[in-house]
Order: C-alpha cells, then sequence, then structure tokens
C-alpha cells in the first residue's frame, strides 16, 4: 500500500485551493521519481506512480514461448493482478484509483516498433511480414484499444448492472459464446472484489488518520467506494470516482483509451447535485482537479448539438478552471464550431498562453464532421465522433478503429520506387511517381490485409476484456469488439509526407527544369549520402528547393498530389474488405525517428538515417519567416477529408499574447484556421531559450510541460531523442534549415 496517513498536524486546516496545491508538488516529486528508476517514458503521463518496492507482480503464462493469450490466459492474469494490486491514498484528495502497472508491458515486449507486443504464435502471419518490412509499415497486429468506450452507459449501469447484463445475454446465447461470457463475468466479479476490499481499507485508515479533516475525507471515500463497487453513481463525486476507477482499471488492463466528452459526462450529476445544495462551484472544481491528477486522458470540451447549438456550459467553464489551477500535463480538446461561446473560446486561448503547457488544443467541427460524412455516416453519428486521442476522433462505444496506430512510412515507399527505378535505367518525373503510386498500392493493400488478420485472430491473441464491458456489441452478441463492433473504421496513416513530396519538388526543379543535375549525378549523391564538399553543396541546392508549405509551390502541389492519391488507394481497400471503412489520415507519432532511421538520403536534402517529418507538417526549415499562416493554408490543402486528421502542430512565442488585442487577433486566427479546412491544431507556447536549456538539464524544469505530437508530456519524462522532436520544432520556427 501506498498511502499518506498522518503527515499533517491535527491543527492543519485544508481548503480545496490548498489541498489542490500540495497535491501538485506530489505530482511533480512522483514524476521525478518515475524519471529516476524508470529513465525516460516517451508516452502520456499516464498518472502511474511507481509501485511499492515489495510488490512483484508475475505473469502466469500459458504458452511455452513463456506469455500468455486469448481469453484464459487474460482472464486469469487480469483477476490475479486485481486481487493483488495494492491501494493508492493520499487523503488530500478527493478519490481513489492510481495504478502502477499495464499487464500489456508486464506480459512482454519485443523491442520491434512495428510489433511491439508478442502475437499468438499458433497464428502465424510470416506471408505479410516482408511486405511489412520492404515498406517499413507498422501494421497494427497485436495491437489494442485506440476507440472510444461509453462511459456514460458504464456509469448509468454501474459494476452490479454490466454483471446483470452479461448475464442475462449468457443465458440468451449459445455456448460458443460461453468462453466471451465467462471471462468477461470472472473479470467484472474481480472488480467489485477489488472495489470492496479498497472501501475496506480506506476506512480503516479513517480510523487512524488525526487530522479532522482528512479523516473526514478518508470516510467519504470508503463509503463512496462501497457503493461504487457494484452500484452506479448518483452525485458528481461518485461519477468522477467511477471515472477513476475505469481510467485505472483499463490502464491497467492495457493501457485504456480517452475519457470522453467531460462537460456532458458530468453535467447531469453536476446539476442534480448544485439543485439539491449538495455541491459548490469550489468543490466541483476541486473534483475536476482530482481527476486531472488521477490520470492524462482525452476530454473534449464543446461542440454542436444535432440542431447546430453549442454545447458549452456552465460545467465547461469550471473544467477550463480546475484545469488552469492544477496546470499540469492535461488532455483537453476544444472543438470549434460557428456558434461557439466566444467568451469561452477566449478563455480556452488565454489558458494556453498563461500556463504555457500545451493545453487545450483545437479541433475543426467543419472539417471533422463533412468528411465523416463523406463515409456515408449521418451527421448526428459525425457529431458524436469526438477527440478521444493524439490525433484521432471516435464515436464512444460504437467503432473499433486502431486509431493511431498503423504508419505507412511512404519515405520508404519512394527510396523502392527510386532504387527500381534507377536499376531499371528508364528514369523520369513520371515515371518515379507512376513507380512511387504502384509501390503505394502495394503497401496500402498488404496494411489492409493485415487489418483483416488482426480482426480475425486478435481476440484470440488479446481480447479487450474491459473496453468490451463498455462498448455496443460485445456484450449483446457474446464476442471481442473486433467481432461485434457497430462499426470498424479502420484508420491508415500515412507518414513522411513532407519528406516525399519535397523530393518530389526537388527533382522536379533541379533535376527536370533547371538541369542542374541530371537522375544519375543524383543517385550518386544520395548512395554517398552527399559525401564531400561537393556533396554538401548539392545537399543545400536540394535543400532550398521549392518546398511544402512555403506557399504555391511545387512542394506544395506534389504534397496535394500524394494526399490525394493515398486518399484514393487507402478507401478501395473498402471493396476489398466489405464491411470494413478505411480511413486515411496522415499522422507519424513519434515515429519520426524510427522511419528515418529506416531510410537512405532523399532528393530533398535530407541524410540518410535522418528524422521524416513531423505529421502533415513541413520539414525543419521550411521558410525563413516560418510563417503560420502559409503553412497551416497548405496543411489545410492536404486533409484526407474522411474524418480523420491531419494535424498542425504550432510552436508560438509567449510575447505574441501579451495583450488583450493580441489574444482577440489569435482567437481569430484559430477560428479562421480550422474555417479553411483544417481539422486539429496542436500548439505549443514555447520560450526557446527555455526550452533549449531544459533539452540538456530537464532535471532542472521538473513541471515543464510540452504537446509532444498529439499527447502532452512532462519535458522531463521524456528521452533526449524525444526532446529533440520539440527542439527541431524550435529550429524549424526560427527558420534555421
Amino acid at each position: 500500500m501506498i498511502q499518506f496517513i498522518n503527515q499533517y498536524p491535527e491543527t492543519e486546516t485544508f481548503d480545496y485551493h490548498k489541498r489542490l496545491a500540495l497535491l501538485r508538488e506530489r505530482k511533480l516529486e512522483q514524476t521525478a521519481e518515475k524519471v529516476a528508476k524508470e529513465g525516460g517514458l516517451d508516452e502520456d503521463d499516464y498518472g502511474r506512480v511507481v509501485p511499492p518496492d515489495y510488490f512483484k507482480f508475475k505473469i502466469t503464462p500459458n504458452n511455452p514461448d513463456g506469455h500468455f493469450y486469448g481469453y484464459s490466459g487474460w482472464t486469469e492474469n487480469f483477476t490475479r493482478l486485481l486481487a493483488e494490486h495494492p491501494l493508492y491514498v493520499d487523503p488530500l484528495d478527493a478519490f481513489v484509483g492510481r495504478g502502477f502497472f499495464f499487464l500489456i508491458r508486464l506480459r512482454g515486449m519485443t523491442g520491434d516498433p512495428s510489433y511491439p507486443y508478442p502475437w499468438n504464435p499458433a497464428h502465424p502471419f510470416d506471408d505479410l511480414k516482408p511486405v511489412f518490412a520492404r515498406y517499413n509499415i507498422i501494421c497494427g497486429i497485436g495491437r489494442d484499444h485506440h476507440f472510444n468506450p461509453d462511459i456514460k452507459m458504464g456509469m448509468e449501469l454501474g459494476w452490479g448492472g454490466i454483471l446483470k447484463k452479461l448475464e442475462h445475454y449468457r443465458a440468451q446465447n449459445p455456448p460458443e459464446t460461453y468462453e466471451f461470457y465467462d471471462s468477461e463475468i470472472a473479470v467484472v466479479k474481480a472488480i467489485i472484489s477489488f472495489l470492496r476490499r479498497i472501501s475496506h481499507q480506506l476506512a480503516e485508515l479513517s480510523l487512524i488518520e488525526r487530522n479532522p479533516t482528512l479523516k473526514r475525507n478518508l470516510e467519504e471515500m470508503a463509503d463512496i467506494n462501497f457503493r461504487m463497487a457494484d452500484g452506479s453513481p448518483k452525485t458528481m463525486r461518485e461519477a468522477v470516482q467511477w471515472m477513476c476507477w475505469f481510467s485505472m482499471l483499463s490502464r491497467l488492463y492495457n493501457r485504456g483509451s480517452a475519457g470522453g466528452q467531460l462537460d456532458q459526462l458530468l453535467l447531469p450529476y453536476y446539476e442534480n447535485d448544485i439543485k439539491a445544495g449538495r455541491i459548490t462551484d469550489d468543490e466541483a472544481r476541486f473534483y475536476l482537479g482530482c481527476l486531472f491528477f488521477n490520470d492524462s486522458r482525452y476530454y473534449q470540451l464543446g461542440g454542436p448539438d444535432i440542431d447546430g447549438n453549442d454545447t458549452i456550459n456552465h460545467l465547461s467553464y469550471l473544467i477550463l478552471e480546475a484545469a488552469n489551477e492544477v496546470n499540469i500535463a492535461c488532455n483537453l480538446t476544444v472543438r470549434v464550431h460557428d456558434k461557439t461561446d466566444p467568451v469561452f473560446l477566449r478563455k480556452a486561448v488565454g489558458y494556453l498562453f498563461s500556463n504555457r503547457n500545451g493545453w487545450p488544443r483545437f479541433s475543426g467541427d467543419t472539417a471533422l464532421v463533412n468528411g465523416f460524412m463523406r463515409c456515408g455516416f449521418p451527421r448526428q453519428e459525425a457529431i458524436a465522433r469526438i477527440s478521444s486521442g493524439c490525433h484521432w476522433m471516435s464515436i464512444p462505444g460504437k467503432e473499433y478503429t486502431l486509431n493511431d496506430i498503423v504508419k505507412i512510412n511512404t519515405a520508404k515507399v519512394f527510396e523502392m520506387a527510386w532504387r527500381e527505378m534507377m536499376d531499371d535505367g528508364t528514369p523520369s518525373l513520371e515515371e518515379l511517381y507512376k513507380r512511387f503510386l504502384s509501390h503505394l498500392k502495394c503497401a496500402t493493400e498488404t496494411t489492409a490485409d493485415g487489418i483483416r488478420f488482426h480482426l480475425n485472430w486478435q481476440d484470440q491473441n488479446e481480447p479487450e476484456l474491459i473496453l468490451n464491458l463498455l462498448s455496443h456489441g460485445p456484450i449483446e452478441k457474446g464476442a471481442d469488439v473486433t467481432k461485434s463492433a457497430t462499426y470498424f473504421n479502420m484508420c491508415v496513416d500515412g507518414a513522411a509526407l513532407a519528406t516525399v513530396a519535397d523530393s518530389f519538388a526537388a527533382v522536379e526543379q533541379r533535376v527536370i527544369r533547371e538541369k542542374r543535375l541530371t537522375f544519375a549525378e543524383l543517385d550518386g549523391y544520395l548512395t554517398s549520402d552527399f559525401a564531400g564538399t561537393e556533396g554538401e553543396y548539392v545537399r543545400q541546392m536540394l535543400q532550398k528547393s521549392e518546398r511544402y508549405c512555403q506557399g504555391d509551390t511545387l512542394g506544395d502541389r506534389w504534397a496535394v498530389r500524394i494526399s490525394r492519391d493515398f486518399s484514393e488507394l487507402v478507401r478501395a481497400q473498402n471493396q476489398r474488405y466489405p464491411g470494413l471503412n478505411f480511413i486515411p489520415g496522415w499522422f507519424s507519432w513519434s515515429n519520426t525517428i524510427y522511419f528515418g532511421r529506416h531510410v537512405g538520403a532523399t532528393p530533398n536534402g535530407r541524410k540518410a538515417g535522418s528524422a521524416i517529418n513531423h505529421g502533415a507538417n513541413p520539414h525543419p526549415g521550411f521558410r525563413h519567416d516560418g510563417a503560420v499562416t502559409a503553412m497551416c493554408n497548405s496543411i489545410a490543402a492536404i486533409q484526407p477529408g474522411y474524418g480523420n486528421t491531419a494535424p498542425v502542430q504550432l510552436e508560438l512565442d509567449p510575447g505574441i499574447a501579451e495583450s488583450p488585442e493580441a489574444l482577440d487577433k489569435l482567437v481569430s486566427m484559430i477560428r479562421t484556421l480550422l474555417n479553411s479546412g483544417n481539422t486539429l491544431l496542436n500548439i505549443n507556447i514555447i520560450d526557446e531559450d527555455q526550452i533549449l536549456r531544459a533539452h540538456e538539464h530537464p532535471e532542472l524544469y521538473p513541471d515543464l510541460v510540452v504537446r509532444v505530437t498529439g499527447f502532452t508530456a512532462y519535458f522531463s519524462m521524456l528521452s533526449k531523442p524525444f526532446r529533440q522532436l520539440v527542439v527541431d520544432r524550435i529550429i524549424s520556427k526560427r527558420g534555421v534549415a
């Protein structure tokens, strides 16, 4: 057990602000402890804490390879982990629900980013692996979650209601579904037992705590958790506690998923409490602040209802204010549409600049809704598809997606096309693009083959025993979500758009138009990685070709062409696999370094092994003024247009919003950028000199938070290569090549 009992004198008094401030101090201490004991953690914060030294959990394999798979393996190990998992409790907090592990990682890791988790050897895919390797594809086979559960349904049912629902449908379905039901029933019973144990431990600790305020808090926590073991929440505090436990349980299983539309999920509980006189706004803000300490889940605020009216409400403001007070790594997204409350939007942008912690970010309702409707969905479903991850959207409880998992390294595709063309001795610009599309078609089709394979066998590898419970379909049909989801909207992201577009542009400009190089000469420089003084001169010349995001350039035109053709290839997979809806996007996540290592020198002047571009952003040094408008217009032009995003990553100087007038201009700029067709704005407010110092000495800046790709993280938690991702974008902002 990790507990902080009797740490304060009996006479010490606490208000909500003091408790949040003390919890923030502890949060920063725990972050430093994670870094000290575990090294660079290149991911979301998750709210996870370092386990007590005495607690060591050992998995029980059910396969000779030393891992466990399928319903039996996951059920046995997860239920045993719950039975043994210690309590973490801080009497300053309103809630419990902090975890120590991810069972998916305790099972073991492969060390290969293409297949990071072990796959059930009973279902090999050796026929697909050579093509995945050829194009450096992250295929998604064996990957988990990355779709959004229906938290609202879970809170309405409670764990006891979920158990009754499982037992009801087990009685109605055939024996071949019993493995599913028996596993899920065992998991829910283990959860109920775990929560009852926690409530008893809290009651015991309340007898020991001497401070009256903290003692009363522990007593309340014990009562709430006893009710939440099998009941459904009736108050805002109970609802947030239920959400905290679901976060912990889903993280504990396989890192879980997003939190949902927070200002709608909690609104009925808040309004009922206000009407009954059970809560004040200060208390509500305190609960929300504690929720953010619990976990850095993705939450959306605002957006339209089915009639186009804004859904921003008083609770939306309280959420922003709570996030402002705790000021940690928060993943809040404001959904911007034509009728977004202007006061709320201005407040959100103001917090982005005043706190400089990368939150909130802003999604564009118009482009997202129109794009998803192009896939054949009604407007009601498109509006329900909310921000749920680094760059992705999902309808809570209805979609299975593999969002932000599947990636095709188009720079590797380009390299294969170039090498094939040069070896055949038929170089030309159109021949190069023809071969590029041919290889991209092969890569896309094989990626779709991998997704179909994953759906066929993932339940025998890693069934979604937690997220199944809050999805529409699995319990009713008696099958894992990979077999029973309402919709299968399979995300396929391209990566390295700028690398490839700039390479085509450089070939067109320097070889075809200006004839400063021949194809053979360029090939020689690529093969030698621009060796020598002459090679460096050529590299600089290529780098200074017309680039993507400079504004109506060769690079911009090539990017539009590539994105259009990539989208068509991805959408064509729908005909190959009826029932699956393949949706294109452009996002690399943190794979810029990994993908770059697998690609030699490219005609845009990039050296062998260097990183590809980040997401849909340009390469560093795309223009000397780093113009935001030009970049955002170019990114708007390459949006795939089917409801997934190609995010804009912006690094802005804090000085540009020093006056109310300047802040108003920034609000207007955000609206304009989203109205121009962009889907998602990730924004860092960067003190350039500070971030460069922190890159070398991260331990001196324990509370510095940045938005790395789509997620926010403590800068000190990141490894040096990950920190370099942010630094490279600073260099890009300065216009340094």
